[in-house]
């Protein structure tokens, strides 16, 4: 006996389950890009022969529902040949999938607490550090987000939304807010919004569509980057002895007329243009020694990330926990 798919004919997932963040059914993410681990490497358990879901699927009846896993994946069953293995046989390799969620969102409530965070920490920031940098953090902390959930999250799950960059953005702003504590009028005050801003985008993590590691490793990505891009504290300014701008106009602008003059360059052109590296004070080098050493490391956390998706695949037997409240939250198979 064969049951009858039909249509919602609505874009809100209403069978054979509720979608609570308001939104599509979990198989159109996928199809139209989620980060699913199956669609973007081998996974045991996860082959051709598998009955998977069709996007438009409305029962959990999946005797007249089925599609072959490039058909949910889409894309055009975006598939490279098996390099190592059985020649010819399709391998998924959508890697695009740790970009593309970015700018996709499980639902209208998950969109519409994104665009809070983005209209208010997030349009503040860009102003204060630039639109260059900001692209920078946002688009790093959303990617390197999905690849942690990719090692760490539960099979199965697929995920979706800008939360990573945005927490990216929140560690910027925790980091503006502790570097400038000294000189805010409410610091404790503001603490409390951003503490409260994570906490509530930690328990929406725990939903259908989210995935918590996204948010931790955006935070991690925001907050290393931030040392990087962000100016350094004022007091550790002074005493890195970054008194020198004013003097360092002063070579610049003799710089500049030297080389009106001249129509070239000399040694005391460049002595005068890059003097003022001589007064930086110890704790300057260190703090500039800290800062590659992190950048250093996220770099390496990135690619051994990478490596593991793709090659060791070690799994964290916990780790799903934090992203799923219970386990039959998973995609059925």
């Amino acid at each position: 006996m064969y049951t009858v798919v039909k249509l919602t004919g609505i874009p809100i997932q209403i069978q054979p389950t509720f979608n609570p963040m308001i939104g599509p059914s979990s198989y159109v993410l996928i199809y139209t890009g989620a980060r699913y681990q199956p669609c973007m490497h081998r996974m045991a358990g996860f082959d051709q022969t598998v009955n998977w879901a069709c996007p438009n699927t409305t029962t959990v009846n999946l005797d007249t529902s089925t599609c072959t896993l490039a058909q949910l994946c889409g894309f055009n069953g975006a598939y490279i040949p098996e390099v190592f293995g059985q020649p010819g046989k399709p391998v998924p390799h959508q890697w695009f999938r740790f970009i593309t969620p970015i700018f996709l969102h499980a639902g209208i409530i998950h969109i519409g607490f994104n665009l809070l965070l983005q209209l208010t920490l997030g349009r503040d920031m860009e102003i204060k550090i630039g639109s260059l940098r900001f692209f920078i953090v946002y688009i790093s902390s959303g990617i390197f987000g999905f690849v942690l959930g990719g090692n760490f999250a539960a099979n199965g799950i697929a995920s979706t939304g800008a939360s990573g960059s945005l927490f990216g953005v929140v560690a910027l702003t925790l980091l503006d807010l502790l570097y400038n504590w000294q000189v805010k009028i409410k610091p404790w005050k503001e603490l409390l919004y951003i503490m409260l801003d994570v906490v509530i985008a930690f328990v929406l993590g725990l939903l259908p569509g989210l995935d918590n590691f996204s948010h931790i490793g955006g935070f991690l990505m925001g907050l290393i980057l931030g040392i990087c891009l962000l100016r350094s504290p004022s007091s550790l300014r002074r005493h890195m002895g970054q008194d020198y701008h004013s003097q360092g106009a002063h070579h610049e602008s003799h710089w500049m007329t030297d080389m009106i003059k001249s129509r070239g360059y000399s040694f005391n052109t460049l002595q005068s243009r890059f003097g003022p590296l001589k007064q930086r004070t110890p704790v300057y080098w260190i703090w500039l020694s800290i800062r590659v050493v992190l950048l250093a490391g996220v770099v390496t956390a990135f690619v051994v990330l990478l490596k593991n998706f793709y090659v060791w695949d070690h799994k964290c037997s916990w780790c799903k926990y934090l992203s799923c409240i219970v386990s039959g939250l998973l995609i059925k198979i």
